[in-house]
C-alpha cells in the first residue's frame, strides 16, 4: 500500500536547488539573482543545522554557490531552468518495497508565459536517482506545493491548480482525485474553491495550497487568516476557514482548524503581496517560517511552536523569496526516513 508520510514525519535529508539566471532571477551577475541566491542559501544553512541538505546546482553555478553555503550542504550537478524544488522535484512515497518517487509532469505552472522548464521536467527524475529511489511517473500536471497531506489518507488540492485548464484541461476533479489518491495513497481529497489573491499575479502559481493552508498533525489544520475586511484575501480566507471547519477527515474526524494571522504587511512598491506564515518547512526537530520583519512575526512563532511541540521555530527572512514568487516551503522537498 503505498502512502505519502507527512512532512512532519523523520526525514534522511531535505532537498533544494540554487537558482540559476533565468527570466525572474534576472542575468549572470546581477543583485536580483545574488538576492535569490543569499536567501535560499539563509534556508539552506538553517536546514543543514538540522538534517542533511542536497543542493541541485547548475554546473556552471557551482563556485558561486559553495561561496554561499554551509560547507555541509551537499551539491549535485543538474541543469536547472528554476529553483522552486517543492514543485519540479518528486513527491516522495512508502511503498510495498520502500521509498519511491513521484515524477508529477510539470509544465510550468500551467505553461506560464515567462516560465522554461525543458530541464526542470526531469529534475524529479535526477533527485530519484540521485536519492537511489524507483520512480513512478504520472500524466497529471501537478506540483509538490499543489498538496497537502495529513499521513493518514487525507489531501488538500485547489480547484484553480488541478483544474487548471492550461494544467490538466481534460481533467475532471473524479478524474484528479482517482490519480492523487493512487500516486499518494490517500482516500480524502478536501477541495478548496482558490489561493490567495496575489498568488494569480504574473510569477504566481495560480492558487498553490500550501500558502493557504496545512496540516500540523493529524486533525488538525492551519489556514491563513486575513482579517482586514478591505482586503481580497479577507474573502478566501473567510471561505476557506468555513470550509475546513466543516470537514472531516480520512477518518472522519471533524477538523480542528487554528487561524494564523496574516502578516501585517501587504504590499511592496504599491504591489500586493501573499506574505503568509503557512508556507513554512517541518524539518528535523525545527519549523522553518518565513519571516517578514513584520510586527506579526512572533506571534506566527508562537502558534507554531504550540502546533509543533518539541521542535525550534526559527524565523528565517523570506521577503526575497516572495519576492520572486514563492516562500520557504516553495523551495525545499523533504525525503523522508
Amino acid at each position: 500500500m503505498t502512502s505519502m508520510p507527512a512532512e512532519w514525519e523523520r526525514h534522511a535529508r531535505t532537498w533544494m536547488a540554487f537558482p540559476p539566471p533565468n527570466a525572474t532571477f534576472g542575468e549572470a551577475g546581477g543583485a536580483d539573482l545574488q538576492r535569490a541566491r543569499v536567501a535560499w542559501s539563509r534556508v539552506a544553512n538553517t536546514v543543514v543545522g538540522f538534517e542533511p541538505v542536497r543542493m541541485l546546482v547548475s554546473p556552471d553555478d557551482a563556485a558561486a554557490a559553495r561561496e554561499l553555503l554551509d560547507p555541509r550542504v551537499q551539491l549535485d550537478p543538474v541543469g536547472l531552468d528554476d529553483s522552486w524544488l517543492r514543485d519540479s522535484g518528486p513527491t516522495f512515497v512508502r511503498g510495498a518495497s520502500g521509498l519511491e518517487a513521484v515524477d508529477w509532469t510539470f509544465n510550468g505552472w500551467g505553461a506560464q508565459c515567462w516560465a522554461v522548464w525543458d530541464q526542470d521536467a526531469l529534475a524529479a527524475r535526477h533527485v530519484a536517482q540521485l536519492a537511489g529511489v524507483p520512480v513512478t511517473s504520472s500524466s497529471l500536471v501537478q506540483e509538490g506545493g499543489g498538496l497537502h497531506v495529513d499521513g493518514e489518507g487525507t489531501v488538500l488540492l485547489t480547484d484553480t491548480v488541478q483544474l487548471d485548464p492550461h494544467r490538466n484541461p481534460e481533467w475532471t476533479r473524479e478524474q484528479v482525485e482517482a490519480e492523487v489518491h493512487a500516486q499518494l495513497g490517500t482516500s480524502k481529497a478536501i477541495w478548496l474553491p482558490r489561493g490567495l489573491t496575489a498568488d494569480y499575479g504574473e510569477f504566481g502559481t495560480r492558487g498553490h495550497v500550501d500558502i493557504v493552508a496545512a496540516f500540523t498533525a493529524p486533525g488538525q489544520v492551519l489556514v491563513h487568516t486575513q482579517t482586514d475586511t478591505g482586503h481580497p484575501d479577507h474573502e478566501v480566507s473567510t471561505e476557506v476557514l468555513e470550509l475546513l471547519r466543516a470537514a472531516t477527515d480520512a477518518r472522519g474526524r471533524r477538523l480542528q482548524v487554528t487561524e494564523l494571522l496574516a502578516p501585517r504587511t501587504t504590499e511592496v512598491d504599491g504591489e500586493l503581496v501573499d506574505f503568509s506564515y503557512v508556507n513554512h518547512y517541518v524539518a528535523n526537530g525545527v519549523v522553518v517560517l518565513c519571516g517578514f520583519a513584520d510586527e506579526r512575526d512572533a506571534a506566527a512563532a508562537r502558534v507554531l511552536a504550540e502546533a509543533y511541540p518539541g521542535r525550534e521555530v526559527v524565523l528565517v527572512d523570506a521577503r526575497d523569496i516572495f519576492a520572486f514568487g514563492g516562500g520557504i516551503h516553495c523551495i525545499t522537498q523533504q525525503q523522508p526516513a
